[in-house]
Parts: structure tokens; C-alpha cells; sequence
């Protein structure tokens, strides 16, 4: 007698039912994975909902006459010292990066009482950092003291160039922007999915952004860089095309963001009790492995999909399947700086790991969507000025010029002072200041003492500055002239760019060579086009030479080096997505193509392949309704066939029968989900009679080893063994014209 089938609840897309792989019988197949209930929170109470913040009371520590409470920033900061503005040398000017006396003096300015300029586009999710190894002997820091202590945490995804109606695929930086509460205040490690950037000093962010942006007399294109403005800035800016190997490579178009990287960017500082500085580079490495799309995937998946990668975060943890990140630390001294060959206060330079390996410390879990997206998502604040006590900043002027911006920015958005009083934005631990007033204010201080110092006693006379617990800044010795100069340190522009290429394996180094055509190609001006490429003869001549190529021109003469590049770095394994794929489909989508009649076993071995996969499906049909397999079976489809092509999928199969290949193999939908499939280099498992389709469609005499033929049951295993690989890489080069040799 068959097994009555378990019911799980209606999906709202499609009114279709989804039951686990292992419970289907000849009654009812849902047309995609069957939801999972998130697993109960280790830690519940990292189950927390957003209260009032906290603006009274704060910690206290003993004074003569009684307890008093520590006074912080409205971040939740101790202060050291509210008395003395921060200064290069006890008679020297002030320093930018004073982030109390900005914080302070902003605020008082702003007493009497928009979308966001850059990264407008971005999704948020809620999480816990959990510390895995104590960081106590180089920070005093402490969210890095308690091996598995867990921190609330909100991290915010996003693209840079577009507005935030744009799609999720434009070729861009994204970023990587995470807030941690910890226990002495916000830590906000603003980053990248990159770990270099196009300037080395803030002061030309400006001209960078207006470069990247829409042409303002034309106001587009949108959300892209192929355009005159962008890489005439670029072309006269040598310190930018370490970033542009980068940018111009897949790690510009990741497949999600739970498949990316994310870096710190900057070099910081890490520092302990006693005040000794170590630097440090952060890194978020993805459990789930490096992924990325092709180009023309890309661009496809924009129109069929524009919130692929917001839609996929959101299915992923409201299935249970939380994405997750390790925390590594690049930690060196004084003496490894001196002593490497580039300045490692330049942004647009790296360390590789092969150098300075990585230790990892923690990992960060995101495990709850937002509640509402413009509460949460849209007004969040980061500032890259909020770190606590044993995290500091270096010399970098990149990241001292983010440190004034950003809280320049957040007034701007968020209409005054007081966007700490925001949920979202306020810190989960104790807070006491004085600040007051201003638009928006939810809380004030109480009582009639406003100032201090003053001389109303420990309790009416509210917080004071901690020395032992409040933030003190490195005592670094500085010298010289005040000046704008550009170190000398910084000049070396094209060393690391020929390395991250020369690091990259050939696939990945065509399809850069691809994307700076593309580009290129958009560009009017033949002088900037020139300009461009002589920059890459100073990284690789063959590259520069596809590119010329490419774009039909002569190649120039190489660009005037302000310093001798090195040749001989070497490669490094890390630089390439390729090279630190997944080790298995985990997490990951196969579509389903079915028609009417198409055999029931393998569906079924299909989807129980996926489940112990622990992967995700999504049946396509030619009728949203699904389809009747063989043996009496109802489908319902996720997706109909002209609405879910296959670029929205990790790998595919199509398992149809006779009348039904007949019948998909006439359809211009059908054929293009093969034909996609098969150019964008994914695995295929398909039964033999969807063979018509491939040759309506002109690629029957093509199928290679990773068209893998389901003859039955037994092959479904083999099949998702096979698309761990994700891609058959080696197709390209067979149905690119691009791959062909020169001439």
C-alpha cells in the first residue's frame, strides 16, 4: 500500500504543495525544494527584538563618593578623555581622526535641528558573531577575549555605482558592511568583497564616484562602468588598475553573497593592554566556497531576475540553510612592513597570504531575515570611525578620509544628530553622554547638569571619562612637515595588478581579458582606449595584446611608470575563485525541466540526489500548473518555461518524454534554456529523449562529459556528484569566438 505523502504547507508563489524527496508517491510532487523550518537559535538570546536604546544609566565604576556612570559616545564607546582633543604632538594641529571630538562637536552643531550617494543598493540580515580563538594577547579588545561568546551583528550587502532601483548583477564592487554590538560599543568594519580599492587617498573619492555614476548630461548608463567618464578618470590614474584587474574579473559578478569574499580593505591596528600596537588586515572567507556568474549570465539573470542575489539571500535563511563566514586575521609587525615591498597604508595593496598566512578567530552566522527592509536595511548607519577599545586605525589616508565622511553622510540620510537613536543603529550596550537635542531626539540626559566637568557630585552629576576602560588611541610618534605630498612608498602602481592576473587560472585570465573589451568597446573617445591598454602592457603584454585585438586597434606604447614594476612576483592560489570553489552543490539550485510522461524514477532519484545533497530545486514546465510524470504523478512547477530559464540555476537537468521533447524542441524558450545552459558551461543531465531539443536547438553533435545521460534512477547520484565542479569550464573555449587565437 503507498505511503501517504507528508503535506507541507501551500507555497505562496505558486499555490503548489512541496513534500520531502523521500515521501513522494504517485499522488503529489512539489514544484520545488520543500522549505525548512530555521533551526531554534543556539543562543536565544541573540533573539532579540530592537528596543529604546539605552541613554540613561550606563555602567558605573567606583569614585570617591559613590558610583558613577562611564561616560560614552553615543556608539557606546568608553571615553578616556573628554578634556583634550586628539593632536600630532602636544603642541601639534588636531587630528581627523578624533572620532569623539567629531562625534561631539557634530552633534552640538546639529541641535537645532536621502538615498544613499554610493552603494544605494544594498540587502541586510541579521546574525551572531561567535569568537573561536581568543585575540587577548594582541587586543584588548572585547568581543575578541571569550572563545564562544556570541555578538549580535547586521550585516549589509550592496552594489557601489548603481541607485537602488538597479539589478543585483551589475558588474561592480560590492559591499560587505558589518556591524557588530559588542559589549563596549559598535564595531563597524565597513569593507568590500575586494580587498584593494581604485584610490589611495580620499580626497579623490569624489572624482572617482562622478566618474563611475551615470554621464550627468545624460544620466546614464545606470549602474555601469562602460562609458567615456569612468575610464578616462581610470586611464589617468595608474594607482586604479590593481582594482581594475580585479573589478574586470568574475569577482565582479559573484553568484550570491553568501559565495563571496569580504575584506577590511585598510590596514588597522590591534591594541592591547599594556598598548602595544600589531596591524591587521580583516577577512571574511565564505563557508559555502567562491562562485561566480558569466558575463552574458549576468546580463541574462538582470532580466529575468533583477533581485537574483537579494531573493537568494532571503530563500537561504528563511529555509534554514544560514550563510556563513570565518573571520581571518592577517596579524604583522613594524619589521614585516619595513621590510615588504609595498606600503602597507595603501589601499590599493595587498598581503598575500602566502606571506602573512591567515588566522582564523570567529565566525559570522547569518540567521534572521529583517523585519521591515527601510527600518532596518535603509536606515542602518555605518561609520567607519566606530571601533571599540583595542581596535584602532593606521596612517592609511584612504581610511582616515572615510573616517570624516561617513559621519558626514548619515546626517545627510538620516535628517540630524540623532540616527544612533534608530534601532538599528544603536548600540546594544550601555550608553551615558550629554549630548541632546536635535531633530528627531528620542531620549535626553536627565536632570539639570547638561555639561561636564561639573560640580554636582557622582550620581546628579552624570557620567564621567574612564581612563582604565575608555577608548585611548595608539601613541604613535609621528614627524615631518605638513604638506600634501603622495608618498613615495605609494608609487608602485602595476606589480600586484600583474600578479592577481598572473595568479588567475586561463579561463578566469579570458575572461578579463573579455570584460575589459566589453568595456572598452562602449567607450567612444579611441584616445582613452589607447590610453587604457598602454597601462596594461605595464601588467601583461598578452593581455594587453587580446584587448587590443579585441578592440581592433594598435597596440600603443606602454605607459610611463612612476616605478619600475616587479615581474617576478609570484602567483598566489588565494587570488583565484576557481582555484577556492565549493566542495560540494550544497546550497546551490538545480532546475528541473519536465513535460508530461517524463519518467517518474528518475524525477524522484533527482530529488532525493538533491535532498541528501543538502541542495535546493525548482521544477520548470511548460504550463505553470506542472506536468503528470509517467506513473500517474502530479508536478507542480515553480516555474514556467519562458519565466525560469536556466541562467537563474546552478546546474540543470531535463527529463522529458518522447511527445513532450517533440513538443519543447519547436518552443524558443526551451531551446534557449539548453542553449544557455550549454554556453554558460553547467552541468546537463538529461534523459535521451531530450536529445531532440539540443539538436533543434544545433548543439546535439556538441554534448560533451558534463552532459551526463539519465538512463535511469541509478544516475541521479552520479550526476550531482558531478556538478560540485559547478562549471565545465573547458566548453568555452569550444563556442567562444573570443577564445580563438588572434587573426
Amino acid at each position: 500500500m503507498a505511503k501517504t505523502p507528508t503535506k507541507a504547507p501551500s507555497n505562496p508563489a505558486n499555490g503548489s504543495k512541496s513534500v520531502a524527496p523521500t515521501d513522494i508517491v504517485p499522488a503529489d510532487i512539489g514544484g520545488e525544494s520543500p522549505a525548512k523550518a530555521p533551526p531554534v537559535p543556539a543562543d536565544a538570546a541573540l533573539s532579540f527584538s530592537f528596543a529604546e536604546p539605552q541613554a540613561a544609566g550606563g555602567d558605573t565604576h567606583q569614585v570617591a563618593g559613590g558610583d558613577v556612570a562611564t561616560l560614552t559616545t553615543q556608539q557606546g564607546i568608553p571615553v578616556a578623555d573628554d578634556q583634550n582633543s586628539l593632536k600630532q604632538g602636544a603642541r601639534g594641529p588636531a587630528l581627523l581622526e578624533d572620532f569623539h571630538f567629531r562625534e561631539k562637536m557634530f552633534h552640538f552643531d546639529h541641535e537645532r535641528i536621502p538615498e544613499r550617494v554610493v552603494h544605494a543598493r544594498g540587502y541586510g540580515a541579521h546574525g551572531f558573531f561567535e569568537l573561536t580563538d581568543s585575540l587577548a594577547d594582541v587586543s584588548r579588545a572585547d568581543v575578541f577575549q571569550r572563545v564562544g561568546e556570541r555578538t549580535p551583528a547586521f550585516v549589509r550587502f550592496s552594489t557601489v555605482a548603481g541607485s537602488k532601483g538597479s539589478s543585483d548583477l551589475a558588474r561592480d564592487v560590492r559591499g560587505f558592511a558589518v556591524k557588530l554590538y559588542t559589549q563596549e560599543g559598535n564595531w563597524d568594519l565597513v569593507g568590500n568583497n575586494i580587498p584593494v580599492f581604485f584610490i589611495q587617498d580620499a580626497i579623490k573619492f569624489p572624482d572617482l564616484i562622478h566618474s563611475a555614476k551615470p554621464e550627468p548630461d545624460r544620466n546614464f548608463p545606470q549602474a555601469q562602468t562602460a562609458h567615456d567618464n569612468f575610464w578616462d578618470f581610470i586611464s589617468l590614474s595608474p594607482e586604479s588598475f590593481h582594482m581594475i584587474m580585479w573589478t574586470m574579473s568574475d569577482r565582479a559578478i559573484p553568484r550570491s553573497f553568501r559565495t563571496m569574499e569580504g575584506f577590511g580593505v585598510h590596514t588597522f591596528r590591534l591594541v592591547d593592554a599594556e598598548g602595544k600596537s600589531t596591524f591587521v588586515k580583516f577577512h571574511w572567507k565564505p563557508k559555502q566556497g567562491l562562485q561566480s556568474v558569466a558575463w552574458n549570465e549576468a546580463v541574462k539573470i538582470n532580466g529575468a531576475d533583477p533581485d537574483f542575489h537579494r531573493r537568494d539571500l532571503w530563500d537561504a535563511i528563511n529555509s534554514g540553510d544560514f550563510p556563513e563566514w570565518e573571520l581571518g586575521v592577517q596579524l604583522f609587525d613594524d619589521e614585516f612592513a619595513d621590510s615588504f615591498d609595498f606600503d602597507v597604508l595603501d589601499a590599493t595593496k595587498l598581503i598575500p597570504e602566502e606571506l602573512v598566512p591567515i588566522r582564523v578567530v570567529g565566525r559570522l552566522v547569518l540567521d534572521r531575515v529583517v523585519d521591515n527592509f527601510f527600518a532596518e536595511t535603509e536606515q542602518v548607519a555605518f561609520c567607519t570611525q566606530n571601533v571599540p577599545p583595542g581596535i584602532d586605525f593606521s596612517n592609511d589616508p584612504l581610511l582616515q578620509g572615510r573616517n570624516f565622511s561617513y559621519l558626514d553622510t548619515q546626517i545627510k540620510r538620516l535628517g540630524g544628530p540623532n540616527f544612533t537613536h534608530i534601532p538599528i543603529n544603536a548600540p546594544k550596550c550601555p550608553m551615558a553622554h550629554f549630548q541632546q537635542d536635535g531633530h528627531m531626539a528620542m531620549t535626553n540626559p536627565k536632570g539639570r547638569v547638561n555639561y561636564e566637568p561639573n560640580s554636582w557630585g557622582p550620581i546628579q552629576g552624570g557620567p564621567r571619562e574612564d581612563p582604565a576602560r575608555g577608548f585611548t588611541s595608539f601613541a604613535e610618534v609621528a614627524d615631518g612637515p605638513k604638506q600634501r605630498v603622495r608618498s613615495e612608498s605609494f608609487a608602485d602602481h602595476y606589480s600586484q595588478a600583474r600578479q592577481f592576473f598572473v595568479s588567475q587560472t586561463p579561463i578566469e585570465q579570458k575572461h578579463i581579458g573579455d570584460a575589459l573589451v566589453f568595456e572598452l568597446s562602449k567607450v567612444e573617445r579611441p584616445d582613452i582606449r589607447s590610453r587604457t591598454v598602454s597601462h596594461l602592457l605595464n601588467i601583461d603584454a598578452g593581455l594587453a595584446a587580446t584587448v587590443a585585438d579585441g578592440l581592433g586597434m594598435p597596440l600603443p606604447d606602454a605607459a610611463v611608470a612612476a616605478r619600475a614594476p616587479i615581474t617576478d612576483l609570484p602567483a598566489s592560489d588565494k587570488l583565484s575563485i576557481v582555484k577556492n570553489g565549493p566542495d560540494s552543490f550544497k546550497g546551490r539550485k538545480l532546475g528541473i525541466l519536465l513535460s508530461d510522461g517524463a519518467d517518474a524514477a528518475i524525477v524522484k532519484a533527482l530529488l532525493k540526489a538533491v535532498e541528501a545533497e543538502g541542495a535546493v530545486y525548482e521544477v520548470i514546465a511548460p504550463k505553470i500548473a506542472g506536468v503528470t510524470l509517467s506513473d500517474g504523478t502530479t508536478v507542480a512547477a515553480k516555474q514556467k518555461i519562458d519565466g525560469g530559464p536556466s541562467v537563474l540555476f546552478d546546474a540543470v537537468a531535463i527529463v522529458v518524454s518522447e511527445a513532450g521533447a517533440a513538443l519543447l524542441s519547436i518552443d524558443a524558450a526551451a531551446k534557449d534554456f539548453v542553449t544557455d545552459a550549454f554556453a554558460h558551461c553547467k552541468f546537463i543531465g538529461l534523459t535521451a529523449e531530450a536529445e531532440v531539443i539540443f539538436a533543434k536547438a544545433g548543439i546535439a553533435g556538441d554534448l560533451d562529459d558534463a552532459c551526463l545521460t539519465l538512463t535511469g534512477a541509478k544516475d541521479a547520484d552520479a550526476f550531482l556528484t558531478a556538478c560540485r565542479a559547478l562549471r565545465y569550464w573547458n566548453r568555452e573555449l569550444e563556442v567562444d569566438l573570443d577564445a580563438r587565437p588572434a587573426g
